[in-house]
């Protein structure tokens, strides 16, 4: 995740992160094996920031 971190504010300078996992069947994982999702955020990507990950795409988050 450093690295990834790294690599992504070489970039593309964004104001903070949401590190995401998904863990076991139920959590919607088929293969076993450590899959994270370390994804930029920016000020103002969302109407409310309280909206987490689900919504930081507009439009994606209701499913």
């Amino acid at each position: 995740m450093d690295k990834a971190k790294l690599l992504i504010e070489e970039n593309f300078n964004p104001n903070g992160y949401n590190i995401g996992m998904d863990c076991g069947g139920v959590a919607e994982q088929s293969v076993l094996h450590f899959h994270c999702h370390v994804m930029p955020r920016y000020r103002g990507n969302t109407e409310n920031s309280k909206e987490g990950v689900r919504h930081c795409v507009k439009g994606k988050g209701n499913y």
